[in-house]
């Protein structure tokens, strides 16, 4: 399998290009739209085709490349059946794929950093989004953020995986690159809680500043990462 794991250092955003081998299909998993050059340029030293891009929520620190990709390559654009993004050519549910060649990767429904979080799992990784970071978790506090749901979705769903599951999110802020479910049931603060009111009440008692770009970002992301003229 190629795999690459792409880092933005404004966003601090990871963006993974998979593709199952040379001169196949690839998918783009939360591309970012300044690095669009790039993509298109390593897709094509990589011998592959661009036909998957898609986004794990709508996000609010960068804005999503998914419509400069679709003018760059024709790919189709992908979100998940609860985004408000009326945008994208594919609407996938939970219990779904998303397939590129032989890659068949499982969708699970992760709610609470955003009520629009999924998650995108192979047998041997997962990318969690902002649901599940390395030793932290999303933030709950905009977006109809949910402590409560993002519990479920932690407990209840990527924390059963298996231990040795590699955990690919897609930020982080001080420089790690991957880690496994066993790690972050070990040694995540955020999931050393005696239940979900006590998350509920962690994640309520965070003091967090919003993103510097969501009043940019929100909005061109429901629309692909098209900003408006206004």
């Amino acid at each position: 399998m190629i795999f690459r794991q792409l880092f933005d250092h404004t966003s601090h955003t990871y963006t993974y290009l998979l593709a199952e081998r040379r001169g196949g299909e690839a998918l783009l998993i939360d591309p970012v739209l300044e690095n669009t050059a790039q993509y298109v340029r390593l897709l094509e030293e990589l011998d592959v085709k661009l036909v998957l891009a898609a986004d794990t929520h709508i996000h609010a620190d960068h804005v999503t490349a998914l419509d400069s990709l679709r003018n760059h390559t024709g790919c189709a654009s992908a979100m998940g059946a609860m985004t408000r993004a009326e945008c994208v050519s594919v609407h996938f549910h939970e219990g779904e794929k998303l397939c590129v060649d032989n890659l068949h990767l499982d969708i699970l429904y992760t709610p609470g950093h955003t009520d629009d979080s999924y998650s995108f799992v192979l047998p041997d990784r997962v990318f969690t989004g902002d649901t599940l970071l390395i030793r932290g978790t999303g933030r709950t506090d905009f977006q109809n953020g949910d402590p409560a749901a993002q519990y479920d979705s932690l407990f209840g769903k990527l924390l059963t995986l298996p231990e040795e599951t590699l955990v690919y999110p897609a930020h982080d802020y001080n420089g790690m690159t991957e880690s496994t479910i066993g790690e972050e049931k070990r040694h995540n603060p955020r999931l050393q809680v005696a239940g979900k009111q006590a998350y509920i009440e962690l994640m309520n008692g965070l003091e967090l500043d919003d993103p510097q770009l969501m009043d940019i970002a929100v909005p061109a992301n429901r629309a692909c990462g098209v900003r408006s003229a206004a």
